[in-house]
C-alpha cells in the first residue's frame, strides 16, 4: 500500500470515527451509572439538525456546537426523569426518545432553511481542518492525526481523560458503584437518582456533540438519515469496548477503518453495488461485536454493570 493512499484511509478513518467515538463514551458514562440510554440515534439525530441550522442562520460555529449540547442534553433529561423518576422501562424510554428525535429533526429539516425551505442542499460554515504545527509534518500519522478539525482534537484528551475519571478518581469510583450496586452506593450516602441524571445527561450531550460533528465537519451539511445508524452502532460498541473508553477507540477505529475502503472503492470506480458497500461497516460490527462477546463470556468478563436498566428506589431496599 502507498503512503498516499495509507494517509488518506487514516485520515477518513479518524474523521469517519469521531462523531461515533463521542456518541459511545456518553453511552459509557450512562450505562455505567446503570440506565440504558437506547435513545443514542435520535439524540445525534436531532444535534446534527440543530447545530447545522444554527451555524447556517447565526454564522456561529461555537453557538452550534453550544446548541447541539443543550439538545442532546434536554433529550437525555427527558429519558432520565421517565427512567429514574418514573422507573419507566428503560428500553422504551430509548426507543422513544429516537423515534421522537428522528422524527423531529426530519421535520425541522425541512423547514429551517431559509425563508422555511429546507436545508437539504445548504452550504453553511464549517469546522475546517486545522494543522497542529510540527507534528502535523510527521510522515503518515501527521496528517491524518494531527489535521483534522477541533472536534476530533477534542477527544485525544477526552478519551484519556474519561479512563482517567472512572478508573483514577473517587468521582468515577462513586459512578461505578452507582451501575454496579445501587443499595450499598445508597448505603454510603452517593445519591443515586441524582447520580444517575447527570451522567445521562452528559452521555446525551456527548451524543448531541457526535452529531454537530456529523453536520459541521464530516458531510458539512444536512441529508435525511445523516446518522447513518451511528447511534444504534454506538450502543453495541459500548458491549464491545467492555465499557471502558480506551477499547472504545478500537471499535470506532474499526467502524471509521472500513468506511474509508469503501469509500476509497466507490471512488475508484468498483463494480460492487454501492448498497452492499455501504452495510460493510455494520456488518463488521456485528460480526466483531458477536465474537468478542462469545469470547468474552466464556470467561465471564463480559463487564456489564450489575444494575444496568435496573430501577431503583429507596424505599425498596430490604
Amino acid at each position: 500500500m502507498s503512503v498516499p493512499l495509507l494517509t488518506s484511509l487514516l485520515s477518513i478513518t479518524a474523521r469517519a470515527g469521531t462523531s461515533l467515538l463521542y456518541a459511545t463514551l456518553g453511552e459509557i458514562y450512562a450505562e455505567r451509572s446503570g440506565i440504558l440510554n437506547l435513545g443514542v440515534e435520535g439524540m445525534m439525530m436531532l444535534g446534527a439538525v440543530s447545530a447545522f441550522a444554527v451555524a447556517f442562520h447565526t454564522g456561529s460555529l461555537v453557538l452550534a456546537v453550544v446548541t447541539a449540547l443543550l439538545v442532546g442534553t434536554a433529550l437525555a433529561a427527558v429519558h432520565a426523569f421517565l427512567s429514574v423518576s418514573l422507573r419507566a422501562n428503560q428500553v422504551v424510554s430509548g426507543l422513544t426518545i429516537t423515534l421522537f428525535g428522528t422524527g423531529l429533526a426530519s421535520f425541522l429539516g425541512q423547514r429551517l432553511g431559509p425563508g422555511g425551505t429546507r436545508l437539504v442542499g445548504l452550504v453553511g460554515p464549517a469546522l475546517d481542518r486545522l494543522p497542529i504545527p510540527y507534528l502535523s509534518n510527521l510522515p503518515v500519522i501527521g496528517p491524518s492525526l494531527f489535521h483534522q478539525d477541533l472536534l476530533t482534537y477534542g477527544l485525544y484528551a477526552g478519551v484519556p481523560f474519561a479512563a482517567w475519571y472512572l478508573y483514577k478518581t473517587r468521582a468515577g469510583l462513586y459512578l461505578r458503584a452507582v451501575g454496579e450496586n445501587p443499595e450499598t452506593a445508597d448505603a454510603m450516602g452517593i445519591r443515586v437518582g441524582v447520580t444517575r441524571y447527570l451522567y445521562t445527561m452528559l452521555g446525551g450531550a456527548l451524543a448531541g456533540l457526535g452529531g454537530a460533528h456529523l453536520s459541521l465537519a464530516y458531510t458539512r451539511g444536512w441529508t435525511e438519515n445523516i446518522t447513518g445508524g451511528r447511534g444504534w452502532i454506538a450502543v453495541a460498541l459500548v458491549i464491545f469496548a467492555m465499557w471502558d473508553p480506551l477499547r472504545a477507540v478500537i471499535g470506532a477505529g474499526l467502524f471509521g477503518g472500513i468506511n474509508a475502503v469503501q469509500f476509497r472503492m466507490q471512488a475508484a470506480g468498483t463494480t460492487v453495488p454501492a448498497a452492499l458497500l455501504n452495510m460493510f461497516p455494520y456488518v463488521a460490527t456485528i460480526v466483531v461485536l458477536v465474537a468478542i462477546t462469545w469470547w468474552e463470556t466464556l470467561r465471564k468478563r463480559v463487564g456489564a454493570p450489575a444494575a444496568l436498566a435496573i430501577p431503583y428506589a429507596r424505599e425498596e431496599k430490604g
